[in-house]
């Protein structure tokens, strides 16, 4: 007998449960033991079980209702052997609950408590999102730390640190009254929307993370309807995910915005989109994620005016900056000058940022190709773009921006 495509499958089934129900099992079996770390810890036993079992009786018909079960086991067999009191034991047990059949997902999804158990006041600011990516989302320390600009050894110790927090103040898991949520909201819409972006240049792999991140969208506009910008952030993840399949061509090159045929986008997730930010827009409170959900809203047009107004996203831009500055908020900026036809504007704008703070990020460099190419500057823009290219991770892009040199 051939053990090789059976351990294949079995590695296979494994590493697709790990990026599409890791946010779920982890929160379910954190929500139980209240501890995050000890929850990791059973869930690694239980995917080391199943490559384990897997190749040998097969792959079961629900590989996440397996893993779950089998990390409760691993929870109830720590719970039992760790030296604590039998009342504390008992009341564990309570919780795990192993004997339970897990059949319906959105009956034991547990991730928004654990969004919000991240977001607590206790917790410190600068690693709220970072332990939201990890702990609900799957991401490792690895591609958190290089989204932030920190070592991933440094991460994963204000990680641990975080969740031996949560341990010890023993905070609760819970949606908090409504009253309460909104303070922690913005940690939990920007940990969200992160997720999302961290799965767009992801073509093929990230699709699974960004439906995630789509769901955990909609789950929070069902749960805060008064709250904005939930429904912004929703919005522009749609406006974003409306224009996935337009993103390549037949022979997988990337193709970007202004390149791209409209008839390719989704016409239903646009549509939905825009009844998003309408109503978003009678609450009457302006924010981030409605801005920037706005500014996609003028791309979309494109698909029924033939044309984008320019003028209106620079200005759009404009109101962003004011409210939300960053360095990418300022590029973006400057790239909605230049397209305007602005070019010394969106040139002083690109002057004006801290050296320091562009030297390592992509986009500030292709719209600075962009700036030299429309000013005519040839020799400016290829050396601007081999500097892009350098900072280029993805293939597809890789690939496009090599094509423009040649």
């Amino acid at each position: 007998m051939t053990y090789g495509p059976v351990i294949t499958e079995a590695r296979r089934a494994a590493e697709l449960a790990a990026r599409t129900s890791y946010g779920r099992l982890i929160a379910s079996l954190a929500s139980r033991s209240r501890d995050i770390v000890v929850a990791e810890d059973a869930l690694s036993d239980a995917f080391a079980a199943a490559l384990a079992t897997w190749p040998e009786r097969g792959v079961p018909s629900s590989p996440e209702a397996w893993l779950l079960t089998a990390a409760r086991r691993n929870l109830n067999h720590r719970a039992r052997h760790e030296n604590v009191q039998l009342g504390a034991v008992a009341e564990l047990l309570s919780r795990i609950d192993e004997g339970a059949e897990v059949t319906d997902w959105a009956a034991v999804d547990e991730r928004l408590k654990l969004l919000f158990v991240c977001a607590h006041p206790a917790i410190d600011e600068n690693i709220r999102t970072p332990l939201m990516l990890q702990t609900v989302l799957g991401l490792d320390a690895q591609r958190i730390g290089s989204a932030f600009l920190v070592a991933p050894s440094t991460m994963g110790q204000r990680l641990v640190r975080a969740k031996t927090k949560i341990k010890q103040a023993a905070l609760r898991f819970e949606v908090p009254d409504l009253r309460e949520a909104p303070t922690r909201l913005d940690d939990v819409l920007r940990a969200v929307y992160v997720a999302y972006g961290s799965a767009w240049d992801d073509h093929a792999g990230g699709r699974g993370l960004a439906e995630e991140a789509l769901y955990l969208g909609r789950t929070l506009v069902s749960l805060l309807p008064q709250e904005p910008e939930a429904r912004g952030l929703l919005a522009l993840m749609l406006y974003c995910e409306s224009r996935r399949e337009a993103r390549r061509d037949a022979s997988g090159r990337f193709v970007p915005l202004p390149e791209q045929d409209p008839r390719r986008w989704s016409t239903a997730m646009i549509i939905e989109a825009e009844a998003l930010l309408t109503a978003a827009s009678q609450a009457g409170r302006f924010g981030r994620f409605q801005c920037e959900a706005a500014i996609q809203s003028v791309h979309a047009q494109r698909g029924v005016t033939g044309h984008t107004e320019h003028a209106a996203i620079c200005l759009l831009y404009e109101l962003l900056l004011n409210h939300t500055p960053s360095v990418g908020v300022a590029v973006g900026r400057a790239a909605a000058l230049i397209e305007a036809g602005a070019l010394e504007d969106g040139a002083r704008a690109l002057d004006a940022l801290d050296p320091e703070s562009v030297l390592l990020y992509q986009p500030y460099w292709v719209v600075r190709a962009r700036l030299a190419e429309r000013r005519g500057d040839q020799e400016l823009m290829r050396s601007t773009l081999e500097r892009a290219l350098g900072l280029t991770e993805d293939a597809a892009a890789r690939r496009y921006l090599s094509d423009r040199l040649v």
